[in-house]
């Protein structure tokens, strides 16, 4: 049974209530001063406050996914980081299995899309990391067979898997019922970690003597899918967003390769690279590097592009609302900026699924097939 099983959720909390009860039930049986007492009652605590722990550790998961499965949580997955040695010419994209979109109704790709998952390997930063890649249903009828899709890359805040962005924020269903309500066209969705090399978080720098995370996201990722799937290869049939870390490295990237992405949406996004336990010395005393990451040093450096980004924030609730108001007023056109300022709002993905569906639509609009 999987770590976001529901089996696993109601054994774990009946368990935790059973021994809850055992504990009120033996306690008057155990208010001896000898020895087997003292150890009976010390053994009923730990045991029911670790089963406690455990239930309420599972129920927060489910709620916010943070951990997808058992190797994740037990960080199994720290195989799929650098490649160290990469063969030039070896398979970018390797699809490991496919499902069809959680949606009502029949599960055929021609009418709700599909959902492959992937594994990409990067031709020059050498990195190699899970995504799944929803394709639209229109991908899969017949008088769409030539025509290439725009495409957007979705990143998940950190830590995250990206199984979030199908089960919690529901990007692909989203993106279904938006085409379908005519609001958007028919977009190929990318989604996967903000870090290809877990569990450091990368901030998507291309770290000295370090993975070359930038580089993946912003020249690897785009050029391998563009290799397996009906994707152009022009700045305007892509775009990236996400949330939290995820919304920096949208931004990021967006700022920095306008040959590459046309738009970037930044959802709570902060506005300079995190330095802490889980990044490491990302920079080296490289201080360029540095204010590389700082978003707003950028807008002032840089030379105006036609770039297109959409920031968001909430005046309550958001830490970040300063910064997104500054950011706003350093964009130059040609570039172009839009924001989403909620009412109230925190950092969670209750926000972010209030913000995903206009943001999706405003996607689409700056993106062409």
């Amino acid at each position: 049974m999987g770590l976001t099983s529901g089996k696993v959720l109601v054994i774990a909390v009946a368990g935790a209530a059973a021994l809850f009860a055992a504990t009120v039930w033996l306690w008057p049986r155990l208010a001896g001063r000898g020895p087997r007492a003292v150890a009976g009652r010390i053994g009923l605590l730990l045991a029911t406050q670790l089963a406690v722990f455990a239930a309420v550790g599972l129920v927060a998961n489910n709620a916010y996914l943070f951990f997808g499965s058992w190797s994740d949580l037990l960080g199994r997955e720290q195989k799929l980081g650098t490649v160290v040695d990469h063969t030039p010419g070896a398979e970018r994209i390797r699809v490991v299995g496919t499902e069809p979109l959680d949606v009502p109704g029949p599960g055929w790709p021609e009418r709700a899309g599909r959902i492959d998952k992937t594994v990409v390997t990067g031709e020059k930063s050498g990195l190699r990391s899970p995504a799944y890649i929803y394709l639209p249903p229109e991908y899969f009828q017949p008088q769409y067979r030539k025509r290439n899709f725009p495409a957007a890359v979705v990143l998940t805040g950190y830590p995250g898997t990206a199984e979030n962005l199908i089960k919690a924020l529901d990007y692909p269903a989203t993106a279904l019922e938006q085409a379908r309500a005519g609001r958007m066209q028919p977009m190929i969705l990318v989604m996967l970690r903000s870090t290809p090399a877990p569990p450091r978080d990368t901030e998507c720098v291309d770290i000295p003597d370090g993975p070359q995370a930038e580089t993946f996201f912003a020249v690897d990722l785009p050029d391998a899918v563009s290799r397996s799937y009906r994707v152009g290869t022009e700045a305007r049939n892509w775009g990236i967003i996400g949330n939290s870390t995820g919304g920096h490295c949208a931004l990021k990237i967006a700022l920095h390769h306008p040959g590459r992405y046309a738009a970037g949406a930044g959802l709570s996004a902060y506005y300079r690279a995190a330095e802490d336990i889980s990044t490491g010395d990302l920079f080296h005393g490289d201080q360029a590097l540095r204010e590389r990451a700082d978003l707003l040093l950028s807008l002032d450096r840089l030379p105006p592009r036609a770039s297109s980004f959409l920031v968001t924030s909430s005046r309550e609730g958001e830490p970040n609302l300063r910064d997104t108001l500054r950011f706003i007023g350093k964009v130059r056109p040609p570039a172009r900026v839009s924001s989403i300022l909620l009412d109230s709002g925190g950092h969670n993905f209750n926000t972010w699924r209030r913000e995903i569906p206009p943001a999706l639509v405003w996607l689409s609009g700056r993106l062409g097939a």
